[in-house]
């Protein structure tokens, strides 16, 4: 049974992320982590989405029952969550998100007790585990064994100092305007109150969160929003984080928002001229421009690409050594800081780079032209393996000939293909892209 996706459980609550799944996820991780249990505590932390509630008690629930002590935080980013269950001496951490889904959508993200995010490897023995009637009912505590849980409300305190540690000391944002988007989401305190007590001069959007109105018309997935503001507030920047503040998107001082792969190319290209950054290289996903490829030959900083997901960057970072990487849609890694992708820490450093070249952010972070790209998100009924589409193989063939790269995959939590072309002539793209949807209509639908 295959529960988890590219980055944890998702789907809709209440239905894939029910109450009753969630309870049975739990005991199973619970059973899992057990083996490797120290202090016998587990943290447990949201996002703003209403249905966390009821996600929140099932897991509560079902880890208790298999007597783990449950300690619950409360709204708090996904990196806080990686960074807490190591510095607080947990067995594991759990993070109730759905991240840039809307409201009605909802996940759970798992941590271990160093704050990495768990391999395909740890996944598929929870499924398995999961699926056993027989070793559920036998893992059930009883008596004194039974866990407890209990609310800690003051750990934020830990998160914001960690963070801003993260900004170089001798620097300060002291007449830096900047306007946040916390797209109603698990930022929006720790997002504004970082970046103030830092000395920016700090508007605040998407940080009145009521349970539905997460990534809204907000946040990273709408920089719109942001860009509006960015240019009524004539601030130096625009910080828009999505709904477990994991991932960042920057408007520029001219309300543009910046590409992603433009922004990872500047950042690598200071680190290194800094000293600080390990194995003369990054990795960012298959997904990423050839034209960040080319610009980082030029400062002799090799990319290494891995699958799409922050944790799989993560996983090849440690491979190769390195302690700088991302996505192209905002999960940016500094390894030195954190274990995964953090909107928050990411900005820091953004902003730092600002305060030390004093360069307009429009100018800062637009180093090179990137290669013309098409990205569509088909709805598809099958889900059928690539190896059994008749015709792929020639089709790609027919792609690479005329000079484009192509990227073909799944959604890991939705019913659609993601066809990604990438090329040096826009409308050859847009011609061939449209091929790419009929020829992909026809064979999944």
């Amino acid at each position: 049974m295959r529960l988890f996706g590219t980055d944890g459980v998702r789907g809709e609550a209440g239905k894939k992320v029910s109450a009753f799944n969630t309870m049975r996820l739990a005991m199973a991780t619970g059973i899992y982590f057990k083996q490797f249990a120290k202090t016998n505590r587990i943290l447990v932390g949201k996002d703003t989405r209403r249905s966390g509630y009821m996600i929140e008690n099932a897991l509560v629930s079902g880890l208790t029952a298999v007597g783990f002590d449950v300690i619950q935080i409360g709204p708090m980013p996904t990196p806080a969550i990686a960074f807490l269950t190591e510095n607080m001496r947990c067995d594991a951490g759990i993070m109730i998100s759905a991240s840039h889904n809307p409201y009605y959508d909802n996940g759970i993200k798992f941590f271990d007790s160093e704050g990495n995010k768990l391999n395909r490897t740890e996944e598929e023995r929870i499924e398995t585990i999961y699926a056993d009637e027989e070793v559920l009912e036998e893992a059930q505590a009883v008596g004194k064994a039974i866990g407890k849980s209990k609310r800690i409300d003051d750990v934020i305190g830990r998160y914001i100092v960690h963070i801003k540690n993260s900004f170089p000391k001798p620097l300060t944002l002291a007449g830096k305007r900047v306007v946040i988007d916390c797209a109603n989401g698990a930022g929006y305190i720790v997002g504004p109150t970082i970046l103030q007590e830092l000395g920016a001069e700090v508007f605040v959007i998407g940080d009145k969160p009521d349970g539905f109105n997460i990534n809204e018309g907000c946040g990273a997935m709408h920089p719109e929003s942001l860009a509006k503001v960015v240019l009524d507030k004539r601030a130096d920047i625009g910080i828009a984080l999505d709904g477990d503040a994991d991932r960042l998107v920057i408007v520029d001082e001219k309300g543009e928002t910046v590409d992603g792969d433009k922004l990872m190319a500047v950042l690598a290209v200071h680190l290194k001229h800094q000293g600080t950054l390990k194995g003369d290289g990054i990795v960012a996903t298959v997904m990423s421009n050839q034209g960040l490829e080319e610009y980082l030959a030029k400062e002799q900083i090799a990319l290494y690409r891995s699958a799409v997901g922050d944790k799989h960057v993560v996983e090849v970072m440690q491979q190769k050594g390195i302690n700088f990487g991302g996505e192209q849609s905002g999960h940016i890694i500094f390894s030195d800081y954190a274990k995964t992708g953090d909107g928050i820490s990411s900005a820091l450093q953004a902003l730092a780079y600002l305060v030390t070249t004093q360069k307009r952010a429009s100018e800062a972070f637009d180093p090179y032209e990137s290669y013309p790209q098409i990205l569509v998100n088909l709805p598809v009924e099958h889900k059928k393996p690539f190896d059994e589409i008749e015709g792929l193989d020639s089709f790609m063939s027919r792609v690479e000939d005329a000079g484009m790269r192509h990227l073909f995959r799944y959604s890991g939590t939705e019913n659609k293909i993601r066809l990604l072309l990438e090329g040096k002539e826009k409308k050859a793209l847009e011609a061939m892209m449209e091929e790419c949807e009929a020829f992909f209509k026809k064979a999944l639908n």
